[in-house]
């Protein structure tokens, strides 16, 4: 299968790195130039719990129209940089290329869509999967539970259950679900415990568990959204978002969010598709977000200093 890999960070480069090491033709795609002259002379270095390998097969451009009709796509940014990447894909996008988003929080499919059409696009989760960059052309990871795919209008269909197997293939553990809109709230609500307000406090799950008053922040923000999916009709598996979120907690208590991550090194983050889009939704359909409100204009507020 021919590939491109659009946002070749550290979560895109394994993705890239396996899947040419599977024997696909994968393009990496991105902005980072020493990144990029480094897979193009070098190989891309993947080391972590899949084994250490240089794949030395792999092309690495920061144009998309050089790389002609693939079958499919993943476009593994942060959610504020699909809008751009949807934008340059250029020839890279054929008529029956299958697009495949993976981001965390809301929002990116939609993004999608307003470029392409929405019959062509999948929804992905990262599940129990850390990475990070080691240098330019060096990525390493730390976990990969699980890849979770769906198509964006639902469905179980022979299109995704390809792409569910070219993952699983590459060494990935990946399925394929009818419904990926509801996973993806479970995820998100998840996400919005404890990805702004640890960002905000500078603590860990397990920090901000142990203290009364920021663990109320984080169950308060998760009811928030819970209750805004669940307005918006959004089939979700539980009736307790605060011990849907408390079980998550427990499983990483020393973990640092990655949007917490970003501020460490005094970069933008996702705050706009997290905690940012429960306001959204919720004035959509006639719920509160107070809470995620306030947090959310905390975390904007640091990032202007950036």
């Amino acid at each position: 299968m021919k590939i491109a890999v659009v946002g070749a960070g550290a979560m895109g480069s394994i993705y890239a790195g396996l899947m040419a090491d599977a024997g696909n033709e994968v393009w990496c795609v991105d902005l980072w130039q020493d990144h990029i002259d480094a897979i193009n002379t070098q190989g891309l270095r993947v080391e972590g719990v899949s084994g250490d390998r240089t794949v030395t097969s792999i092309n690495a451009t920061t144009n998309a129209d050089e790389i002609g009709p693939c079958d499919l796509i993943i476009v593994a940014t942060k959610a504020s940089g699909v809008k751009p990447a949807s934008e340059r894909l250029g020839s890279a996008m054929g008529p029956e290329t299958t697009v495949l988003s993976i981001q965390n929080g809301l929002g990116a499919g939609e993004l999608i869509k307003q470029y392409l059409n929405s019959d062509n696009i999948m929804i992905g989760m990262a599940q129990g999967f850390g990475a990070s960059m080691k240098g330019p052309g060096h990525a390493h990871h730390n976990g990969m539970d699980l890849i979770r795919i769906g198509e964006m209008s639902g469905g179980l269909t022979v299109r995704l259950s390809s792409v569910v197997e070219v993952w699983n293939q590459s060494g990935f553990q990946a399925k394929g679900f009818s419904d990926i809109n509801q996973l993806a709230w479970e995820k998100f609500i998840c996400n919005v415990a404890f990805s702004g307000p640890c960002t905000v406090f500078d603590r860990t799950l397990g920090e901000m568990m142990a203290d009364p008053q920021s663990w109320a922040i984080c169950k308060a923000c998760a009811t928030e959204a819970y209750e805004a999916g669940r307005a918006k009709g959004i089939a979700l598996s539980f009736d307790d978002p605060v011990d849907y979120v408390t079980k998550f907690g427990e499983k990483m208590p020393a973990a640092r969010p990655s949007m917490l991550l970003d501020h460490h090194a005094k970069r933008r983050s996702e705050i706009d598709f997290i905690n940012g889009m429960v306001p959204v939704v919720a004035k959509e359909v006639g719920t509160a977000a107070p809470y995620n409100e306030v947090i959310s204009a905390i975390v904007r507020s640091k990032e202007a200093e950036f």
